[in-house]
């Protein structure tokens, strides 16, 4: 009698880091996160396409399509339409409450927002991945999350003039050293860093939240540059803490 045993076989590969555990009621002494890189745009992923997935057509018509297809699809969603795009659904969903019927509609208060969910699809794919623990990473103080509060996205959009909210370890600005700080540095020209300026909302080891700069189109990283030590006494010299992910600041809007 034949045995057959099925094989799963291994399509994708994710690495991620070790990071202490410090969320509450949640078991386990560390977490995994995903050892990031920079977020590829709509030209790379046209470009796998092109290169690694056989699309034989013209590489400028691609982008431009998708580009048009992607217009489409968020003038839908401002539409009110869900959009079903086959590995995930988008549908725009209305935030806070409302004290009566005929109340009306406040921006502020009832804030449009945009959801995202798994598809079966994607589920299936994801059973194919194989995750690679890369060991503990830099407990003497890390970026874990970088969160625009204009779009929500995390570790992906930055925009300039809105707020933002970073959450890491050990990431208190201290120290009157002029260096001290957060700043965003540009991918073309890493000399060329923009330093947040002005009052932090928030200033705590673990959260930080300020207004993002005045800042050009392109991707950007994130660094904090502090004397924090955690310990009640300043460190000597600065501990210097940047983000293993790269944001991007998009293109105006012709």
């Amino acid at each position: 009698m034949a045995i057959i045993n099925a094989v799963n076989e291994v399509l994708h590969r994710i690495r991620v880091k070790l990071y202490p555990n410090y969320l509450p009621n949640v078991e386990g002494a560390y977490i995994a996160r995903t050892d990031s890189e920079a977020s590829l745009t709509i030209e790379d992923v046209c470009a796998a396409l092109k290169n690694r997935g056989g699309f034989t057509g013209n590489y400028d018509d691609l982008v431009a399509h998708v580009k048009q297809f992607l217009d489409e699809a968020a003038y839908q969603l401002c539409d009110g339409f869900a959009v079903n795009l086959k590995y995930f659904l988008m549908y725009p969903n209305v935030i806070g409450t409302f004290d009566k019927v005929i109340e009306g509609h406040d921006t502020e208060k009832h804030r449009v927002t945009f959801r995202f969910r798994i598809l079966t699809a994607l589920r299936i794919l994801a059973a194919h991945i194989v995750v690679e623990v890369e060991g503990l990473a830099n407990v003497q103080g890390y970026i874990d999350e970088f969160t625009d509060i204009n779009t929500e996205s995390v570790n992906d959009a930055l925009t300039p003039g809105g707020q933002f909210c970073i959450a890491g370890h050990k990431i208190k600005i201290v120290g009157e050293d002029p260096e001290v700080g957060v700043y965003f540095i540009p991918e073309a020209d890493p000399t060329a860093r923009v330093k947040v300026s002005g009052h932090l909302a928030e200033n705590s080891a673990s959260k930080l939240i300020g207004i993002v700069p005045a800042l050009t189109a392109g991707k950007w990283k994130v660094e904090i540059k502090t004397r924090f030590s955690g310990s009640g006494k300043e460190l000597k010299q600065l501990r210097i803490i940047e983000s293993a992910f790269m944001l991007t600041v998009a293109e105006p809007a012709v």
